[in-house]
């Protein structure tokens, strides 16, 4: 055992067990009725869903609600991996192994005799090692092609300027992405001015996209920050509504906006 290991404590290892037990119970013969029928294609949207719920959580630093969420992406897992075995060929042992395999392969400052400077060579030797293992299986080459399509905008806008970052492709600091914004912002309202929709929208999208360079700079989670801003939007609005007395269609601009500096120090999460 390298001196760098430590043993699997018991808890964790006998609470692995026994979920995968529950997850092969429900899905064996007698079981669940609705586990059995799954298949790996039927599950993968459970994944996304809970992921999605996992990232809510955290946005809301809800301890118990991210340990809860994990506990349902967890189960997510261990559930796609038991389906797997009848018909894929691998199960959850070909899954935890190959992960950790990759996970030694992309760390060798750790297991190897690379040495780093900092979470910057890191991440760089990674990107590295995963085009190398691309080309080796023949797939995409490009820096930004395990870039997953199906991301949300905001995330995968994050992903690319990192990957990107990681290659090279970037701003020393942080005074490029800022100028970058205030060029990206005339150009968009130049745009407006002009009438034509179609570039306004091109505009709207290099605006976003310098605004998630400035985030990744200043090593802010644009996803969990703009959560975070929707969260509070929802707060103040719904102390708005309760503390209104009339439609909105009925209120003035001055009586919502008195209403609304209210709610920034009276309503919960806002």
């Amino acid at each position: 055992m390298s001196p760098k290991e430590k043993p699997v404590p018991p808890a964790v290892l006998q609470a692995l067990a026994d979920l995968y037990q529950v997850v092969d119970t429900l899905r064996s013969p007698g079981g669940c009725p609705w586990d059995i029928k799954q298949s790996v294609e039927s599950l993968a949207p459970h994944l996304v869903e809970e992921s999605h719920e996992l990232a809510d959580a955290v946005a809301r630093q809800d301890t118990a609600g991210t340990c809860e969420e994990l506990g349902d992406l967890l189960m997510g897992v261990m559930m796609v991996a038991r389906v797997a075995e009848e018909d894929r060929g691998f199960g959850l042992p070909e899954v935890a192994d190959g992960i950790r395999r990759k996970l030694i392969r992309r760390h060798p400052h750790v297991y190897g005799q690379v040495e780093v400077e900092g979470s910057g060579e890191v991440l760089q030797n990674w990107e590295a090692i995963k085009k190398q293992e691309k080309q080796d299986k023949g797939e995409g080459e490009g820096t930004l092609s395990g870039v997953p399509s199906s991301l949300p905008a905001l995330l995968r806008a994050f992903r690319v300027g990192e990957k990107a970052s990681n290659a090279g492709f970037d701003w020393p600091d942080l005074q490029g992405p800022s100028a970058k914004v205030e060029e990206e912002w005339q150009e968009f309202q130049q745009a407006v001015a002009s009438g034509d929709e179609n570039r306004a929208r091109e505009e709207l999208g290099d605006l976003l996209f310098a605004v998630v360079n400035v985030a990744r700079k200043m090593k802010i989670e644009p996803e969990l920050a703009l959560r975070g801003t929707i969260e509070r939007f929802s707060a103040r609005f719904a102390y708005l509504e309760r503390n209104l007395g009339k439609a909105l269609a009925e209120a003035s601009l001055e009586e919502m906006d008195v209403l609304w500096e209210e709610a920034k120090t009276q309503a919960p999460g806002a």
